[in-house]
């Protein structure tokens, strides 16, 4: 299994999975949220197309996360998979798409990959976020959250590369230019993940397995690479190097477990 993302931020999110099994490749994208052409070239980055996609997957119905998820799913054929309340939002319950309503703690199978979604605190209808296992490693994604769970904590123990939302720093969003209604919002519980709560929910889990770890849907406005990065290492006790940062234009490239 490996994992790589188009971009990660407010203007956009998009994480590729692909799992391999003798002859047989799956991949799918969670999360859409930009424009389809835009879609295609940075799948192009990778060396992909759109048809190569077997299912999109989708966190909640922001904007920066469904996106084109819609137009992919009607032009190509792409089985899209999300919450009721989700598709409900977005009206991919009226669409004419293939659309597969996803349940909270109950797992899928999407060719070679095992799809268990999760239920989140934020604000939306009814979000979820996704672990995702070949049978022989798990990937973790937390991103879109305002606190911690019990059972966020429970679910992402365990996994082999975890890709964790690191979206403000506390100080630089209370200078910040933002209204002060914003500002609750994001930093409320049902928002984002500061830098040290993002590190307090890394601490919580069990490490033992994890080998890559990503900071993800960093604020360009309210946070830098650099103190995410210097948040989360600090529990694992490795470089800051060691921690891979998703940004908003480039994403990151293939990490491999």
């Amino acid at each position: 299994m490996r994992f790589a993302s188009l971009g990660s931020g407010s203007e956009g999110n998009a994480l590729l999975v692909e799992a391999q099994c003798g002859t047989t490749t799956t991949r799918v994208l969670l999360d859409c949220g930009f424009s389809a052409k835009e879609v295609e070239r940075r799948l192009g980055r990778l060396g992909l197309r759109i048809d190569d996609l077997d299912a999109i997957l989708i966190t909640h119905e922001h904007t920066d996360h469904i996106g084109s998820a819609l137009t992919l799913g009607r032009k190509w054929s792409i089985p899209l998979h999300m919450s009721w309340g989700t598709a409900r939002a977005v009206g991919a319950d009226e669409a004419p798409v293939d659309l597969h309503v996803l349940w909270g703690d109950e797992s899928v199978a999407i060719g070679n990959l095992s799809v268990l979604p999760y239920t989140v605190p934020h604000d939306a209808r009814e979000p979820l976020q996704y672990v995702f296992s070949d049978g022989a490693s798990r990937l973790g994604v937390l991103t879109d959250v305002g606190v911690s769970t019990p059972h966020i904590t429970s679910t992402l123990s365990g996994c082999d590369a975890l890709v964790l939302e690191s979206n403000h720093d506390l100080q630089m969003l209370a200078t910040s230019r933002y209204p002060a209604s914003l500002k609750a919002r994001i930093g409320g519980m049902h928002g984002h993940l500061n830098n040290d709560a993002a590190a307090g929910i890394l601490a919580a889990l069990d490490r033992s397995k994890l080998r890559h770890l990503v900071a993800a849907h960093l604020s360009q406005q309210n946070n830098l690479p650099h103190l995410a990065q210097a948040a989360l290492s600090a529990v694992l006790g490795a470089s800051a190097t060691e921690v891979v940062v998703a940004t908003q234009a480039e994403g990151f490239d293939w990490l491999t477990l």
